[in-house]
């Protein structure tokens, strides 16, 4: 059985921009944890390893193997190390960081964090504002935090972990053209229903890739060529990150999978039975 670990594809708003599987492309295969969240409910990292750990223990209950496929590492690295028992931020140390310009976080925590700074990619302005939100509403930076985690799975369930590393200019390509087919297969309509839910502008639905991009065209502000563009570039930065995460952040023995030349494709079909043989 697959469980979903996407973090756009938890949203059941966001069927064509994050790509969900189509009925027809599951197979008749049961997939679970796609599309489970409603967009006014934030699905954090959190909250989705603990739904996870519940569908893992059911599919091994009834005899299946549960397949974990997605490509954001947050969730995954949650579920199997655990999460920090971080306190609530204090909400006006959030509204100050979540106000401050975009390298005006990074420069603060370059100095309050360096350590953590030195880990983070300057644009990524999500963890940056975590990292230093953590540091100014507790005192201690999010790496000591995290020395203290707990709940994690890593230790009761054997591990089969494969990374799929595709060359790179084949999969900016790809990035390309997804947007593209995601414009024709409905994701303007998707985005205008839900903009007229009205909500919350700073969930994580709303700031899912494309969303941002389709609500400037639906006010005029960006024409469909220009939203193809912005779209596509927002969503070649997401893979570089994906890439560079998956490689640096995962443990030196699990499996890397990468063509030897540019021209060469993975053939992921005869990876995916190795695992399933070991």
């Amino acid at each position: 059985m697959i469980v979903n670990a996407d973090s756009a594809q938890v949203y059941a708003d966001l069927r064509v921009l994050s790509a969900r599987p189509a009925d027809d492309e599951m197979e008749g295969i049961e997939h679970r944890l796609f599309g489970a969240w409603d967009g006014s409910q934030p699905c954090s990292a959190a909250a989705w390893a603990s739904s996870a750990k519940a569908e893992i223990a059911d599919i091994h209950a009834g005899g299946g193997v549960p397949i974990l496929v997605g490509g954001t590492g947050l969730y995954l690295k949650v579920l199997l190390e655990g999460i920090a028992p971080i306190p609530e931020i204090d909400p006006e140390v959030r509204a100050m960081v979540r106000a401050l310009p975009e390298d005006g976080a990074y420069k603060l925590l370059q100095m309050e964090d360096p350590l953590r700074a030195a880990e983070l990619d300057p644009g990524d302005r999500q963890r940056i504002a975590r990292a230093l939100e953590v540091k100014r509403s507790t005192g201690v930076t999010l790496g000591d935090w995290q020395l203290a985690k707990a709940g994690g799975i890593a230790e009761e369930v054997a591990l089969h972990p494969l990374l799929l590393l595709p060359d790179r200019a084949w999969l900016y390509e790809r990035c390309d053209r997804r947007f593209a087919a995601m414009m024709e297969a409905g994701a303007v309509t998707e985005v205008e229903a839900l903009i007229a839910r009205g909500l919350d502008p700073d969930l994580p639905v709303m700031r899912a890739i494309g969303v941002p991009e389709i609500a400037a065209l639906l006010d005029g502000d960006l024409t469909r060529e220009a939203v193809i563009a912005a779209g596509s570039q927002a969503t070649r930065n997401y893979a570089k990150r994906q890439y560079t995460w998956f490689r640096r952040q995962t443990p030196a023995d699990w499996a890397r999978i990468a063509p030897g030349t540019q021209s060469e494709n993975i053939d992921i079909g005869s990876h995916f039975a190795s695992l399933l043989r070991n």
